[in-house]
């Protein structure tokens, strides 16, 4: 990164996050005694105008995001989406409870509560999480400051409010602590109410409107040797459309907990940790932009406890060695509809009790073998456990009459009854295991490379939803694409081999950087899904659908990633120039039959000129996509043009009060989003002829204000 003498603690200082974060994805650390900037890219950042979906801090990442609701998208790392990705909230596994996932781990926290974040793609560290193949997304909301005082004051607040234009956004932030210098206490708020947005061509994008609030309360006490943080959060999404599913969120009501415990020993460090989180979750309908009349339900509770020691070897070598446990446990039914033939008289039992255990322990050395050359190794062993009890359909006589009557579409009481006729307890061990190393050519010249073994074993609705109608498997799958899903009790665990490796050049003053990174996955037992059927529910001629089944399959995964940061000019009168660029490509097929998978994202690149003069700082941003030509013909995915994106921006500074103006797609292109699934909303509405492409935002004009205090 050009010019990090101007980014004091911007990365963590150990050698750890410093490789991990230049080589594998950029990293980004908040210092916890000065929550006031983040640097994105030796960017400054003011986190307090920072407001709505996470997605906004982790674009410039180089984190993807196929689309969902508005704030409920879900992250894509080098091609692998959904439960691939381990996201974790201040250290904490949150599980998408929802056949749909319409509410990921990061749908429950806001930008502005966000004070330090980090991802880590394709090959990270054992210690850093489990249960993944694509990487590690980790955001952080805990970050106790403390006053010199031993009286408790007030120590710092702010509030933050931002409009944007095409979709009518308002948002709103607040934060407030006080503190002595052992105690310190914390509130962060955030709402968000936004309608659905427009286009480049001016239209209407239906239902991808949503409102939700965000509330986190946190105390932590210390001395010289130890601190004790316990943290409370409640959120309230009453409502959020999901364009690309045929169901929409009514109600996420959440609460949860967390306790952190740190330690230091003489000649160590301990860390100990309990999360607790409640959700209960209802689909159905809420907008005359896409009506309906089924309701869903889901509850579910994530239990987890982990405690990490680290051990210093000598001056440059540790040990650390942890274990953890996940306990998650759901139930998902439908509620019969009181009138209805068939979606009664019974509720629609999708997940009995459904469970899924881990447990993990895993032992990391980490070594600065000399000057030039420095290594982490380490070994995770995770034993998950994943079961379910018995399941019915809404009505056996009304399924068996729908079978006779359209011999073409299965029965759900036949189902149902295979399904309890058959255990539903399956338990995997895996092993995960990494080498991560560091090689510092010159001063200049740096060499990177990293080897890994990573398990992901399949989630709930992947092995136990069991529903062979139509309509029972298009409620089930969070890819956007109109199609049906069915689950399969005998998949196996994916294990993904994965070498990457990046070489990074440097002036001799730090007035530019380039990088260059190139990696390779090879993923066994991929869990994917073959065809089935085909449907067509709408009667037209491009509206076809497929029914299919989960399955487990051998796929490849490759790309490149060319990143610049350049000082391009410095001076009292003109200011300082910054130059980024980037360029991603990535590719991926399955071993079989040599089609590419679902929503990897075609070649790629941004560009951006930042530019800073006294108070203020402008950025004016080009986004380029190439057009998305290799699709996934299982799933009917679209194709999509090539589109470009301008952006352009300022913000100003006076003490405490901080302004920003922005200009998004500055020329009002319209484009359809690569990642962004099919418009179901839009086909129900009669709108469209077809399952067309997810259009994206149109131009917007964005302004914003945090005043701190």
């Amino acid at each position: 990164m050009a010019d990090l003498s101007n980014t004091p603690n911007t990365y963590l200082l150990t050698p750890l996050a410093f490789f991990i974060g230049s080589i594998f994805s950029p990293v980004v650390f908040a210092d916890d005694t000065s929550l006031e900037i983040i640097e994105v890219h030796g960017h400054s950042q003011n986190k307090h105008l920072a407001l709505g979906s996470a997605e906004s801090l982790l674009n410039d990442l180089g984190v993807d995001f196929s689309a969902a609701g508005g704030v409920s998208n879900l992250p894509i790392l080098n091609g692998l989406m959904g439960d691939r990705v381990k996201v974790l909230v201040d250290g904490a596994d949150v599980t998408a409870a929802c056949a749909n996932h319409m509410n990921p781990p990061l749908s429950y926290v806001s930008a502005n509560q966000i004070t330090a974040y980090h991802v880590i793609a394709g090959i990270s560290a054992v210690s850093a999480g489990g249960d993944n193949i694509a990487g590690v997304i980790s955001v952080n909301t805990i970050s106790p400051q403390y006053s010199q005082s031993n009286e408790l004051n007030w120590h710092s607040g702010y509030v933050s409010a931002q409009y944007n234009s095409v979709n009518n956004a308002r948002k709103v932030g607040v934060g407030a602590r006080i503190a002595s210098n052992t105690l310190s206490f914390n509130y962060q708020g955030a709402f968000s109410d936004a309608k659905s947005y427009d286009d480049g061509n001016g239209d209407l994008v239906l239902d991808t409107l949503y409102r939700v609030q965000n509330h986190a309360l946190s105390a932590a006490i210390r001395d010289e040797k130890q601190q004790f943080v316990i943290k409370l959060t409640h959120q309230k999404i009453p409502y959020q459309g999901f364009a690309n599913q045929y169901m929409d969120m009514t109600d996420n009501t959440s609460y949860g907990a967390t306790a952190q415990y740190k330690r230091v020993l003489e000649n160590s460090e301990l860390e100990a940790q309990l999360n607790w989180h409640d959700v209960k979750h209802e689909m159905g309908f809420f907008s005359a932009e896409k009506t309906g009349m089924m309701p869903m339900n889901t509850d579910a509770r994530d239990i987890s406890s982990q405690i990490k020691w680290r051990l210093n070897l000598d001056s440059n070598s540790s040990l650390l060695l942890g274990q953890a446990f996940y306990d998650y446990r759901i139930d998902d039914w439908w509620s019969a509809v009181e009138g209805s033939a068939m979606m009664g008289p019974n509720d629609y039992i999708n997940i009995n009790n459904g469970q899924r255990k881990r447990i993990a322990a895993f032992a990391e050395f980490e070594s600065q073998i000399n000057t030039k050359l420095w290594l982490n190794s380490g070994i995770r062993v995770e034993h998950v456990n994943t079961r379910a009890d018995d399941v019915q359909p809404y009505n056996e006589g009304m399924a068996m009459m729908t079978m006779s009557a359209m011999p073409m579409q299965p029965s759900n009481a036949s189902a149902a009854a295979a399904f309890n006729s058959k255990e539903h307890d399956k338990s995997d061990t895996v092993v995960d295991i990494s080498v991560l190393l560091n090689y510092q050519l010159t001063h200049t010249d740096e060499l990177q490379l990293g080897l890994a073994r990573k398990n992901r074993a399949p989630n709930l609705y992947e092995r136990y939803s069991w529903g062979v109608s139509n309509m029972a498997t298009t409620m089930i799958g969070w890819y956007g694409d109109g199609n049906g899903y069915i689950g399969n009790q005998n998949l196996e665990v994916e294990t993904a081999h994965t070498i990457s490796s990046t070489y990074i050049k440097s002036a001799q003053n730090d007035d530019w950087q380039v990088s260059a990174n190139i990696w390779y996955t090879n993923a066994s037992d991929y869990i994917d899904a073959d065809l089935v059927r085909s449907f067509n529910r709408f009667g037209l001629e491009n509206t076809a659908r497929n029914i299919l089944k989960f399955t487990n399959t051998d796929a490849v995964l490759y790309g490149v990633k060319l990143d610049l940061a350049a000082n391009i000019h410095q001076s009292k009168a003109l200011g300082n120039w910054q130059l980024n660029a980037n360029i991603t490509n990535t590719r991926a097929k399955r071993d079989d039959t040599n089609q590419p998978l679902y929503q990897i994202k075609p070649l790629h690149t941004k560009l951006a000129i930042n530019h800073q003069l006294g108070r203020f700082e402008n950025t004016l941003s080009w986004q380029w996509n190439d057009a998305k030509t290799r699709v996934d013909n299982n799933r009917l995915e679209n194709q999509t043009d090539s589109y470009n994106i301008v952006n352009l921006g300022s913000k100003a500074s006076w003490g405490d009060l901080t302004l920003s103006a922005q200009v998004s797609n500055l020329f009002d292109e319209y484009y359809q989003l690569p990642l962004g699934g099919v418009s179901i909303a839009q086909l129900k509405k009669g709108e469209s002829t077809g399952f067309e492409q997810l259009a994206g935002q149109g131009r917007s004009f964005n302004i914003g204000m945090s005043v701190a205090f």
